[in-house]
């Protein structure tokens, strides 16, 4: 069923926009897979889709151009610079708010930078939540995640 439902997917993006998962989810269904957003979710980060901009500020998901780029530090950087909005922590989690939409595509190159100290990731429509192994090391990568999202938004 997964292999079958991701077949789909691949030729979902590849021959429509689609913008949120709530697309990629209205056009799964239309095609009768029922699926909810969480496994629309977990399919995006398996696959390891990224949204890529297609004009007028707006981002669809798209397979990355090579998997060089999408573990480069400059690839991360970029994607904080323009989807992050916000970044605060408590004990050993930091949440990241992002644009609408887009805290998928923050949470696959987090998790693609494979940074030892981050236990795990979870991502919803804009928000991320990160776990930190040791408390005493939140501060830092929440300093380090900032210093990467230059200019946010309030």
């Amino acid at each position: 069923m997964k292999a079958h439902r991701q077949s789909k997917i691949r030729q979902i993006i590849e021959n429509q926009v689609i913008e949120t998962q709530e697309d990629l989810a209205a056009a799964l269904r239309a095609r009768d897979i029922e699926v909810t957003q969480a496994t629309v979710s977990r399919d995006i980060k398996d696959m390891q889709l990224v949204k890529i901009p297609y004009g007028n500020g707006k981002y669809r998901y798209a397979y990355p151009v090579d998997s060089q780029s999408l573990h480069s530090e400059d690839r991360m950087q970029r994607i904080f610079k323009e989807m992050v909005k916000k970044i605060d922590y408590s004990e050993n989690i930091i949440g990241i708010k992002t644009l609408p939409g887009t805290a998928n595509s923050v949470c696959i190159a987090l998790d693609n930078a494979r940074w030892p100290e981050i236990i795990g990731t979870v991502a919803g429509d804009d928000t991320i939540l990160a776990v930190i192994k040791h408390s005493g090391m939140v501060e830092e990568i929440a300093t380090k995640l900032e210093s990467m999202s230059m200019g946010l938004k309030g």
